[in-house]
This record gives C-alpha cells, structure tokens and sequence, in this order.
C-alpha cells in the first residue's frame, strides 16, 4: 500500500502515534508518504518506504494568519496525484481531516477516489469539542471520514456526547514499539541524579496546566518526608516556571532536576523508579504506557483513557485528580520495600504487552485493506 500520513510533527502523543505507526508500516514493506509542515520528531534518520513532504506555508498580505489547512489540502492532492497513494490517515479531525476532505473532493473531480482514515487523538475533541465555533466543522470532518479511529473508549464516548457524529468510531489504542525499550539504562545519567541510589520519581510532559506539574511537586515534597528520593522532571511549557519556582519556595530544587525537552523519553524513563502523571484530563495516556513498557510503574489519575492503560494495584494506582494525599500513600507502598518495587516494575511491564505495536497494527492493516477493497 501507498499511504498518506497527516500529522503534527511534534513531541505530543498524536504525532508521536502516527509517525511510529508510518516506521512500522515501512518495516512492513509499505510506503508512507508524511505530509506535514515539518520533519516528525520521532522520525530519525532515513529509513526505506518512508518520504517526507514539507507543506511551507508563505506570508499572504490578505490575510492576518496564514492559510495552514488550504496549502495542507493542496499539498496532499499533489502527493496523492505524484505518488498514486491508496489512502490518507489523518490525524486529529482538524485542521487534517478537513483539509482531507477539501482534498478528497479535489481529487474526486479528475476521477480519483481517494479513501480517508481519520484518528481522533483527544484534544481535537475534548477541548475543540467545547468551542461552539469549531462544531460544525468537527462534525463534518469525522461524518464524512471514510473510517474514524478513536484511540480509547473513553475518547469515543466524548465524541459521540459532544457532536453530531454519524460514523462509527472504531477504537484502536495507542502503542508502544519495543524496540526502542531494548537501551541499557544509563547508569552514569542515574548517578548524577541519584548519587546514593536513592529511588527517582519522574514525570514528562508538555508542562501545560492540564498536566498539573505543581502536583508533581507537591506530592514529592511529602514523600520525601517520608522516604529519601529524587525528582525528574522532563519537558518543557508554559508551567515551568511556576514548577522552578515552587521548588525554590518548597527549598527543594537541590533534590530536583529539570531536564528539558528530549528527542528520546525512554532514555530517562530507563533511570526511573516511578512515574506520575496527575493530569487533569488524558485521552489515553501515551506517557503512562510508555512508562509501563519500560518498566516503570505508574501513579496516575483516573481520568480520560488512563483507566483503560493503568491497571490498579499491577502496574500502578489511580486517583481522583488532585488527590494528592492518595497518591503519596500510593507511591510510599511501592517504594515500600525492594521486594515491592520489583513487583510492581513487573507489573507494569506485563501490562503494557497488551498495547505492543504487533496487536495493534494488524487493527489499522486490517481497516485499510477494507477501505481499499
């Protein structure tokens, strides 16, 4: 098959998702064209079957932001048309899967059918779902979408409440490719953070308020009370600041480390002890599994799609968000003893096998050969 994958080309979940999804399909002897204003992060260095193609949006003087979706909507009928693609996987219902339809209906005008997957990855939905001025379009999007993929139940229950959907959303969650998890941890970074060994508490993310990175802190400040540890903190957003300055205030900072963004999450995750995520809302939770899939368990809370990745009391625990004091008492009972670490690192390993990529790409394989047929 020839395929057209649409996405953000950043360190979100979304375009994290759909550029390992293009790399396997490749591996698989597939070619995947990516469409996007700008080389994918997790993408790396050349790989066969996979092309890049750059949609450069120019300065208009008519206009006060430039025209993203209409020059995304030429591009793509010039890759299809150049490339004779079989289909376009977008994902995140707008501005790609709009733009696709634009582009479908182009395409359908010199006779060519041209069949849409759209996956919803979350903030597509549940932020842009509560804009009265983005309905319309949304609706649209995934009602005209060949095949609509969500990437948890709970995202699919958001959509089918918050629009006018028609389209039968078929869940197919996020992954994990194992081959990335095969790195030796390194044992030098962990020293620098952990001198005496003392067990690390991290967390990744964009640092948007949504994350509540301030929790982060203030659960780590009452463990420490309790047990000696250390904080890693990976990424980089707007709440950083706050974050640093909360830990200067708490007069914790020598116990922290804010390590800024990474091309490659696992490489801290390989150092961790446990991870937390207390975000206030999570479509699926790709941090968390990602987490889990290195061995790392996970306090999180329960909200969104992390229920459907976190199993409680295996590969971690849930909580209502902002209940900071369940999660210090979780977290406690895993750092408890050695023996109970090790239990639930094994835990949280096991767990993840049901999201490896090798049960999750037969799902979308078997969704485009039906399109296709």
């Amino acid at each position: 098959m020839k395929i057209g994958m649409v996405c953000y080309p950043t360190f979100g979940g979304s375009g994290v998702v759909a550029t390992e999804l293009g790399k396997a399909l490749a591996s698989k002897g597939h070619e995947i064209h990516f469409i996007t204003y700008n080389t994918p992060v997790r993408l790396g260095s050349f790989k066969p079957g996979i092309f890049y193609h750059e949609v450069r949006v120019s300065d208009y003087p008519l206009f006060d932001y430039p025209p993203y979706e209409l020059v995304l909507a030429s591009k793509m009928v010039e890759v299809v048309k150049d490339h004779e693609l079989d289909l376009l996987h977008v994902h995140y219902a707008i501005p790609h899967a709009s733009a696709a339809i634009t582009a479908k209906k182009i395409l359908a005008e010199e006779g060519i059918t041209l069949p849409i997957v759209t996956t919803l990855h979350g903030t597509d939905i549940t932020l842009l779902g509560r804009d009265n001025s983005f309905g319309p379009v949304i609706s649209y999007a995934i009602n005209k979408s060949d095949a609509v993929t969500a990437v948890s139940n709970d995202l699919k229950i958001e959509t089918n409440k918050l629009f006018k959907v028609n389209k039968e959303i078929e869940v197919i969650h996020n992954f994990f490719c194992p081959n990335h998890f095969k790195l030796l941890p390194d044992e030098e970074f962990r020293k620098k953070i952990s001198p005496k060994g003392e067990p690390i508490l991290t967390h990744i993310s964009n640092f948007r308020p949504v994350k509540r990175i301030l929790d982060v802190i203030h659960i780590f400040k009452k463990v420490i009370q309790e047990k000696d540890c250390r904080l890693l903190l990976v990424g980089d957003g707007p709440d950083r600041t706050k974050a640093e300055q909360l830990c200067r205030d708490l007069k914790i900072s020598h116990l922290v480390t804010f390590l800024g963004k990474v091309k490659n999450p696992i490489e801290p995750l390989g150092i961790s002890d446990v991870f937390i995520l207390p975000s206030e809302a999570e479509s699926f939770g790709l941090a968390a599994l990602e987490a889990m899939a290195a061995g790392v368990p996970v306090i999180s809370t329960n909200t969104g799609g992390l229920p459907e990745v976190n199993e409680q009391g295996k590969s971690g625990f849930l909580r209502n968000v902002g209940d900071i004091d369940g999660m210090v008492i979780d977290l406690l009972q895993i750092l408890n003893t050695p023996e109970s670490i090790t239990a639930f690192k094994a835990g949280a390993k096991k767990r993840s096998e049901n999201f490896n990529i090798e049960l999750i790409l037969p799902q979308y394989l078997d969704l485009y050969w039906k399109l296709i047929k």
